[in-house]
């Protein structure tokens, strides 16, 4: 199958992927709302007009023209005007009118009966949890792909068969020809080992793990030891001098690490001149919560830092500077990505399809936490509201006053409007910059 279309049909795995995830993100509000006995009138996959749509029940079920999002129309979001009772604009301040237009609208499909079966008259705990059920939702859909990732296909691991051999001891930063007299032969290369060997001794002592080797061989600088091979069935012993060589610090992430003032740190230890063959190795059940949790943390570490990040996309965007690969990326760089590993013909199909799950796990944990945020219109703006209303109605019974009753959200919507105004237009610099300064992970 040509590159081409590898990329196309990896694009396409995502974007359905992320559909599903929005769909059933929906579906996250969707069940509690029609649990607690809501009227839900809409359940929509998209913005715009409508191309199809069909209804059952009380709710209309159907796609929009920009696969852009979602949205479930619940009656009575607001509550009515608290002075007279109504929910039609009663003032002409750009303010009022924009709260009063949108309870209008919230109350449009409120008809005899439904009275009790507004959102606004919710306890705050039901809202809670139907606001929340949306990332709960995506919570649940990334720990699922998760353990698909882990237990079914499972982790690349470094395994005992040597994938390379390399022929030229190379400082670090620097290249030799291999067939110039400045090559000097790895110990590697020098005891004749092969790609394809399996390295099943090394001083005398059994390897069971590249890890292990490899601690063997950086202590073992200047040392000769012997070292025994499998290959084609027989087992080959040899002997090998390690050499001592600045290699790179690898930090917890599992890139190189960095001292303070930026700079890439390197050690000296022992080289031998051999890489790894890979293998996925499946994980036990106990290892995707702890997964889980280190993808959510990284989610959250880019969400809570937002404002700096997207300043630093937006300065790679328009200037030489390379993007920052743990940096927020759109659907188009999500997009991209997923082509790239798709198109990866030298990787095995199924090392690149558990990169593709776990693709669409980290961004069912990015939708989740982004959501969370406690601003309007995302679900952690409501959920804030609803907490609020909770305070303030204990505060009032604890002060001997007259119940409150339910907040009025609607205030908020020109707060609403500004951060919706602001998350497009961020939207529209991430597409921008993915287009023209796309992040670059594979080198």
């Amino acid at each position: 199958m040509s590159p081409v279309i590898l990329f196309i049909l990896g694009v396409v795995f995502v974007a359905v992927g992320i559909a599903v995830s929005i769909a059933l993100h929906e579906v996250g509000h969707l069940v509690p709302a029609k649990l607690f006995k809501v009227r839900v009138t809409k359940y929509m996959i998209g913005f715009g007009p409508t191309l199809w749509s069909t209804k059952k029940g009380e709710t209309e079920y159907g796609f929009k023209a920009l696969p852009l999002g979602g949205y479930v129309s619940m009656i009575g979001m607001y509550p009515p005007n608290k002075d007279d009772g109504s929910v039609r604009p009663s003032s002409t301040g750009m303010f009022q009118t924009l709260a009063s237009e949108a309870r209008s609208m919230a109350h449009e499909d409120v008809g005899p009966g439904d009275e009790n079966r507004v959102f606004y008259r919710l306890p705050v705990w039901k809202k809670i949890i139907v606001m929340l059920g949306g990332p709960a939702m995506n919570l649940l859909i990334g720990l699922v792909l998760t353990a698909v990732l882990l237990m079914g296909f499972g982790i690349s691991e470094p395994t005992t068969t040597i994938a390379d051999v390399s022929k030229c001891q190379v400082k670090a930063g620097e290249t030799v020809d291999p067939d110039s007299a400045d090559c000097k032969p790895t110990p590697a290369a020098a005891a004749q080992l092969k790609p394809n060997d399996v390295i099943t001794s090394f001083d005398g002592k059994p390897v069971t793990s590249w890890d292990q080797l490899t601690g063997w061989i950086r202590a073992s600088a200047g040392k000769e030891v012997s070292i025994t091979v499998e290959r084609n069935g027989s087992p080959v012993t040899s002997t090998v001098t390690p050499v001592l060589s600045a290699r790179p610090v690898v930090g917890a992430d599992g890139r190189q690490a960095k001292d303070d003032a930026g700079k890439l740190l390197y050690q000296d230890v022992g080289f031998l001149g051999i890489g790894a063959q890979t293998a996925l190795v499946p994980q036990p059940a106990s290892s995707v919560l702890p997964m889980a949790g280190e993808n959510i943390k990284q989610v959250a570490g880019v969400v809570l830092n937002l404002p700096a990040r997207v300043a630093g996309v937006a300065k790679a965007a328009f200037s030489e500077e390379p993007r920052d690969p743990n940096g927020p990326i759109s659907v188009v760089g999500v997009g991209r990505v997923a082509g790239e590993v798709a198109a990866m013909e030298e990787v095995p199909v199924q090392a690149r399809l558990a990169a593709l799950v776990g693709l669409l796990a980290g961004l069912n944990f990015a939708l989740a936490v982004f959501n969370l945020i406690p601003l309007l219109p995302l679900d952690g703006g409501h959920v804030a509201g609803a907490l609020y209303e909770a305070v303030r109605r204990r505060v009032a019974k604890l002060l001997g006053k007259p119940d409150p009753g339910a907040f009025d959200i609607a205030k908020l919507l020109p707060v609403t409007y500004v951060v919706a105004a602001l998350l497009m237009g961020m939207g529209a610099l991430l597409i921008y910059a993915d287009i023209v300064k796309p992040v670059n992970l594979f080198g």
